[in-house]
């Protein structure tokens, strides 16, 4: 695989094939179908042409009107026959396709979803989003339009080239004849065109990331007046693509001047032919009629099947994309799998490292130990990297050196379901999830049910405001449904974690958003939650750090100080002043 630094990987073609061929499995019935079927529409395809011929050596020499009859009707038949075939089998090959898209398009969501997160900050949300609807919109479009081509196309030239060969075999050299006009077409065209339609799907990538980044700091566009700005740096990818497109219409017309000559030479070609073996009365006016029906038939499915080839290879350019995020997540699907929380709850990282980019360290040398059911607050100034340290423990980010251990097991080496249920991270930006409260909640356990749900919402001190919602948990919630204010969004989001029951819970400042009337109340429903288990609180109001076990002062990313509020203030260092500084503007 290949791919642009930081951007997500594009398969190369033995990947596309590979996992093809798994999106296929389990369909072998239907792909006999389907090669059964089209076997038949092309056979019949080649008796009207015959009949035809026949017809004329009918007339020539003064045959019965009941011949011509029965010719006429064989042609019929044949003809409906034709088109029942034919139109079944592009449904069965159609439906068998969409089927392995479908296959490979839930492949990929799964993938996305469970990609580390600088991993998709390195190659941009906006890349990710192109693949799951611009490049698979691509792939489903090809199935419409080149599978029917592909599937009626490949069929007819088989039986239509067999046809020729019974009639007489020297037809044949108008085939031989044309063939390499059409192969060094086709490869002059393989050989440009999929570099160019990978650089404008990149392209269509980078204009998507342009636009989505703008969409979700729209308030801040509107802050600054910056909108001309970014308006400007999206009119530029636009235009990227549109150079991009401009190059691959280009490539189109030249290739479809040289289908265009074959066409030309191959059509010569076969009246030659022709008059040469009626002239020599190797073959009846009726049988080089049928030949030149035959070749007419023929040369149409080579310019169907030829002139989808552009459509095909922007599919495939699209396909490997779609492998390529599936392919991104093989290495984390290989992790050895924990079926069971290990024995010691103790998280501990030993001599962390950790940077957006490898000159500027944000974390340097970290170590911490968290005991099972200590509650351990993380402080310090903006910038100190307490965010960054919370991401790190929680296994969101993996460290650049050293290695966060949870009961002895590196992190690293757990996929992502299983550390998921050993430590939860709950941020300061909470995502109510679009549908009803019910199934916002049944995310962090599939299995609870409603009481276990209410009471979880009760016990993070939720139980005035859900006892107000129109609907109960059948409530709809998220984009369109019930606005939750910022306090009660953070509410559901720590009964989550009650729902889940982690041994350990991180809260990245998950009360600073509450304000000042709502702070005790939020704080109350975070020691809620957090009862009976291990905690990380990166505390934005101190007086919640004063009643944790333990207090970790960050600054520059590193631990400078450690104890308890007492000690602490007693030693008159960074945090004592921190703490003057609080109270006095609190």
């Amino acid at each position: 695989m290949s791919a642009p630094s930081g951007a997500l990987p594009v398969a190369d073609a033995r990947a596309v094939r590979a996992e093809v061929l798994r999106s296929l499995r389990g369909q072998g019935l239907r792909l006999l179908a389907v090669v059964v079927t089209m076997v038949v529409g092309a056979a019949l395809g080649l008796v009207a042409p015959w009949a035809l011929g026949r017809t004329v050596d009918t007339v020539l020499d003064d045959g019965s009107a009941r011949d011509i009859w029965q010719l006429g009707l064989a042609m019929v038949a044949a003809a409906a026959g034709f088109a029942a075939f034919t139109a079944l089998g592009v449904v069965l090959s159609s439906r068998l396709f969409e089927t392995a898209l479908a296959r490979l398009r839930e492949k990929m969501f799964a993938t996305s979803v469970g990609l580390p997160l600088e991993r998709v900050e390195r190659s941009g949300s906006g890349d990710l989003i192109s693949r799951a609807t611009d490049d698979v919109d691509e792939v489903s479009s090809a199935i419409g339009t080149v599978v029917p081509a592909l599937s009626s196309s490949l069929f007819t030239i088989a039986a239509t080239t067999v046809g020729l060969t019974a009639l007489d075999w020297r037809f044949l050299g108008a085939i031989v004849l044309v063939v390499p006009v059409y192969a060094l077409a086709v490869r002059w065209y393989l050989r440009t065109a999929p570099g160019i339609y990978a650089s404008e799907r990149a392209a269509m990538g980078a204009r998507a990331q342009q636009v989505l980044g703008s969409v979700r700091g729209l308030r801040t566009v509107h802050e600054y007046d910056v909108g001309p700005t970014l308006a400007s740096r999206i009119g530029t990818h636009s235009w990227e693509v549109v150079r991009w497109s401009m190059r691959a219409r280009i490539v189109q017309n030249r290739f479809y001047g040289r289908l265009n000559a074959a066409q030309f030479l191959s059509m010569a070609s076969l009246l030659v032919i022709g008059y040469y073996l009626v002239g020599a009365e190797a073959l009846t006016v009726g049988a080089t009629t049928t030949a030149m029906l035959f070749f007419l038939r023929l040369f149409e499915p080579i310019e169907s099947l030829l002139l989808v080839i552009d459509e095909l290879q922007s599919a495939l350019a699209s396909l490997a994309r779609i492998v390529g995020v599936i392919d991104t997540g093989a290495d984390k699907g290989a992790l050895t799998r924990t079926p069971t929380m290990p024995d010691s709850f103790v998280l501990e990282a030993k001599n962390v490292t950790f940077g957006y980019s490898p000159s500027r360290p944000v974390l340097s040398g970290v170590d911490i130990r968290l005991e099972p059911g200590e509650k351990v607050a993380l402080v310090g100034a903006s910038g100190a990297g307490k965010t960054t340290l919370a991401a790190v423990l929680a296994g969101v980010r993996s460290p650049d050196l050293g290695h966060v251990d949870f009961g002895g097991i590196d992190l690293k080496d757990v996929p992502d379901t299983e550390r998921a249920q050993w430590i939860t991270l709950v941020t300061q930006e909470v995502h109510v999830f679009t549908g009803t409260l019910r199934s916002d909640l049944a995310l962090a356990n599939p299995s609870a049910d409603d009481a276990d749900m209410e009471a979880a919402l009760r016990t993070v001190l939720a139980g005035d405001w859900f006892d107000l919602l129109p609907d109960g948990l059948d409530t709809q919630i998220g984009d369109a449904g019930h606005p939750l204010t910022p306090m009660q969004a953070q509410q559901l989001a720590l009964a989550r974690v009650v729902l889940a029951d982690p041994p350990v819970a991180i809260l990245d400042e998950a009360t600073a958003d509450a304000g000042s009337a709502g702070a005790s109340l939020l704080e109350r429903s975070a020691d809620a939650a957090l009862e009976g288990r291990s905690a990380l609180i990166v505390a934005h109001r101190l007086g919640q750090a004063r009643r944790a076990d333990r207090i970790l002062l960050m600054d520059n990313g590193k631990i400078v100080e450690e104890g308890v509020h007492e000690a602490l203030m007693e030693s008159g260092g960074e945090y004592a002043q921190l703490w003057e500084a609080w109270s006095r503007h609190r």
